[in-house]
């Protein structure tokens, strides 16, 4: 299931300009997967505080976390395609948004041991988003 989506994905990036070899395109899927480790890792803490009665604030505002831009849900709990970013706005809302958001989090950062200055750092040293395959 997953192989034939990885090959769509290593087709269009490797015919694409900015990515010359694996290396470019491996690190346009790693953040990918690290949004969405991050949107899980949100959920498991605000489910960790909510058993406990405590409050939970998220690291990601929600405008910029994965269930509102990259895969929103209908009433229904399936994805609503017709929310869901694609094309010019995905690459609108990837490049002028979600990367300047989240590189802000390095200097907003109380301390370089937390979450949020590892964030800043992970995309302060990324390349321009390919977003063309999402």
């Amino acid at each position: 299931m997953f192989e034939q989506t990885f090959k769509n994905i290593d087709d269009i990036l490797h015919k694409d300009a900015g990515c010359g070899s694996e290396l470019d395109y491996v690190e346009q899927t790693s953040w990918i997967l690290f949004l969405k480790y991050l949107d899980d890792l949100e959920k498991d803490r605000a489910t960790a505080s909510e058993l406990t009665g405590k409050t939970y604030k998220p690291i990601i505002d929600k405008d910029y976390q994965w269930t509102i831009w990259a895969a929103p849900k209908g009433k229904d709990g399936k994805l609503d395609h017709h929310k869901a970013l694609t094309g010019d706005d995905l690459n609108d809302f990837v490049n002028n948004k979600l990367f300047p958001y989240l590189k802000k989090f390095k200097t907003s950062a109380e301390s370089a041991d937390t979450i949020e200055y590892k964030i800043g750092e992970i995309f302060s040293e990324l390349k321009k988003p390919h977003t063309e395959w999402l």
